[in-house]
């Protein structure tokens, strides 16, 4: 799947957001689509779905559990998050 394709070329420590990937991978306006397709992701793949995020630079789930390993994840690989959960786009986004 191009989604996954497409979440598998990010880089460690860079994150992007649902639209970019979207973009990616030649689905227009698909940033829904993406975030279905990383929640329904298989637990066998080894897609770095931690690493995409949403438009305002945050952490879109809504399980307090998976946006805390979330963080943790995007931390361990040094991307830095504000007090608010905010990454800095500016610093981080791929592409």
């Amino acid at each position: 799947m191009r989604i996954y394709a497409t979440v598998d070329s990010i880089p460690e420590g860079r994150v992007s957001t649902y639209g970019r990937i979207a973009e990616e991978a030649g689905i227009a306006r698909g940033a829904r689509q993406v975030g279905a397709a990383l929640r329904d992701l298989p637990g066998d793949r080894k897609i770095p779905w931690h690493r995409v995020i949403n438009a305002a630079g945050k952490i879109s789930h809504g399980s307090p559990a998976q946006a805390a390993l979330q963080r943790r994840l995007l931390e361990r690989e040094g991307v830095t998050m504000s007090e608010a959960g905010k990454v800095d786009l500016a610093s981080y986004v791929w592409p």
